[in-house]
């Protein structure tokens, strides 16, 4: 198996942050032909998504967590901003991993798909992502 861990600057806003050219990059980067692409983000506010990216959908799934997850002073977490604790109740929604087959080095992702850092948390604005590939 072959692992790199990365760093992403998601800043201090809600973001959907697509991996999937530094996921391809570390692909070919360890000669990848067959096999598995397992995604790692080991933070307790912050998940994976498979989802289409620059037509309005990253926006619509930050939206829908606002709406199913309010930022509000509900949650019994209540270190950091206002509303922090509903950040540590998204990984339930949107898991911490990923696995996506690569086939011929290649992710096989459908046509509009992406994978996806989805990073709610205000509260940190740098994040670590771990790619491990294993060959078919």
């Amino acid at each position: 198996m072959k692992s790199v861990e990365i760093e992403i600057t998601t800043g201090r806003r809600a973001v959907v942050h697509d991996l999937s050219e530094q996921a391809q990059k570390f692909l070919a980067d360890c000669g990848a032909t067959d096999g598995l692409l397992h995604v790692w983000v080991p933070h307790a506010t912050a998940g994976l998504a498979v989802v289409e990216t620059g037509a309005g959908s990253d926006d619509d799934l930050l939206a829908a967590l606002d709406d199913l997850l309010p930022r509000d002073d509900r949650w019994r977490h209540a270190h950091g901003t206002p509303g922090h604790g509903r950040d540590h109740v998204v990984p339930a929604f949107l898991p911490p991993y990923a696995t996506v087959p690569v086939l011929d080095g290649r992710l096989a992702l459908g046509t509009w798909q992406s994978l996806c850092l989805v990073d709610t948390n205000v509260d940190n604005p740098v994040r670590k992502v771990r790619f491990s590939y294993l060959a078919g």
